[in-house]
């Protein structure tokens, strides 16, 4: 697989988003808790959408995905949901969900890959883990704290 997306699969991923927009359209006082959860499938190439209760969203099919031998498959695809949803930003963050809420990228399994989008009201995250380095950060914090006795 390219590493650079197609201008027809960006405009499928786009278009998914704002399919799951219209579902959740933006309201004055959000009541539902969920977090997206977007499924990929290197065979087929569909990219699903579900909530937590793992009611289905929205699909599409994006061809450039369809039979990937491409060995990074779920690398390539987190970054490129990663970029379309960074430009999406503002019909993700209207979302009529209450916040925090999540994009999660999972394979067929329904196996977590990759935290892809955290918005919490003022702040979103949209790149790597959310923790990614905190234990040898907080191990570094102790042992510079056991050090000053």
């Amino acid at each position: 697989m390219a590493t650079k997306p197609t201008d027809s699969t960006i405009q499928q991923i786009e278009r998914a988003i704002r399919k799951i927009g219209q579902k959740f359209p933006e309201t004055e006082e959000p009541t539902l808790l969920t977090d997206i959860h977007l499924r990929v499938s290197q065979e087929s190439g569909e990219l699903l959408a579900f909530d937590d209760d793992d009611n289905e969203i929205t699909r599409c099919v994006i061809e450039e995905w369809i039979d990937s031998k491409d060995l990074d498959f779920y690398p390539h695809i987190t970054e490129i949901l990663r970029q379309v949803l960074k430009r999406q930003n503002k019909v993700i963050d209207n979302f009529g969900l209450l916040k925090p809420f999540s994009l999660v990228l999972e394979d067929d399994d329904q196996e977590s890959i990759a935290e892809l989008y955290i918005s919490d009201g003022d702040t979103i995250i949209i790149s790597g883990e959310l923790m990614e380095g905190l234990d040898e950060d907080l191990d570094d914090f102790f042992d510079k704290l056991m050090k000053e006795d």
